[in-house]
């Protein structure tokens, strides 16, 4: 499974009437392979997987699987409440095709550091697809600890974390770790510089819907050490990144997608739209 380079946690077009839009989701698929993406992440945060029925979450992996599968890695985000029911979504992302999964702790149930490995463990032993981890506390309500990563690194079927805390120490201590087989994946739009500068060979960001090209072309500057185009490139993305990272963040990805080109439609509930005023401000960003 190749995850170096730009991986698209895929936003999720719905209709007008808030129906899954397979037809736009393949075209979406298909602009991100054309822009040198190198993966895409099924049914991740940017997503709204949490909104789908079993049904809709089946549609939408098999549509992306239809129109990628063998051309660029596919993985599949799996998690839930229930440590059972990230199997039973593994199993289904295998099924389908998928190259590998991302997984989260558990929302809510707040695990100690001994819960989060054996939920990792559990996980990883019933499947033979590899697992990136997702440390995402702000939106979990935990975090990753660092001895923890240290011991399941060692799991031969979980090949790296997706770092997304923000506290780019804690993304430098596991890079300067030097972990055998195992990656540390920018998590955060607006640290890939910082990541890449210390050895990270993948960024999974939800501001790729946004900026897909641009995001590979910096990618692709960083492994080449040309650091001044990669400043240039951050630069001309980084106001946008900002207006995300501070509020709205699905909204505005879907709102920008492919540097607003394509109409994806709207959020779901929870989620509320933006006002037309918000809208037009952030794809001011955009130029």
């Amino acid at each position: 499974m190749n995850i170096h380079g730009v991986l698209v946690p895929i936003v999720t077009p719905f209709d007008a009437n808030g129906d899954i839009d397979t037809q736009t989701l393949t075209t979406l698929v298909n602009v991100f392979i054309e822009k040198g993406v190198t993966g895409i992440v099924a049914c991740g945060t940017t997503g709204e997987y949490y909104t789908f029925s079993p049904k809709e979450r089946e549609l939408v992996l098999s549509t992306i699987a239809d129109a990628a599968k063998g051309k660029i890695t596919l993985i599949a985000g799996i998690n839930s409440l229930s440590t059972d029911h990230s199997i039973e979504l593994a199993h289904q992302a295998k099924a389908l095709g998928y190259d590998g999964l991302m997984l989260s702790a558990n929302p809510y149930s707040l695990p100690d550091q001994k819960g989060i490995i054996a939920h990792f463990e559990k996980v990883a032993d019933a499947t033979d697809l590899p697992i990136i981890m997702y440390n995402f506390p702000a939106r979990v309500g935990v975090s990753i600890e660092f001895e923890t990563v240290a011991h399941l690194a060692k799991n031969p079927n979980i090949v790296g974390i997706k770092e997304s805390s923000g506290d780019f120490s804690h993304a430098l201590r596991l890079l300067q770790a030097n972990f055998d087989n195992f990656e540390v994946v920018c998590g955060c739009d607006d640290q890939p510089v910082d990541f890449f500068f210390w050895g990270a060979k993948s960024w999974i960001a939800g501001a790729a819907n946004v900026f897909p090209g641009e995001q590979v072309a910096l990618f692709k500057a960083t492994q080449q050490s040309d650091w001044n185009r990669a400043k240039e490139l951050m630069t001309h993305m980084y106001p946008a990144i900002h207006s995300m990272e501070s509020d709205n963040y699905n909204q505005k990805a879907k709102a920008g997608c492919i540097n607003g080109t394509i109409d994806v439609g709207s959020v779901r509930i929870p989620l509320t739209p933006m006002s037309d005023e918000d809208t037009k401000s952030f794809l001011t960003l955009l130029s």
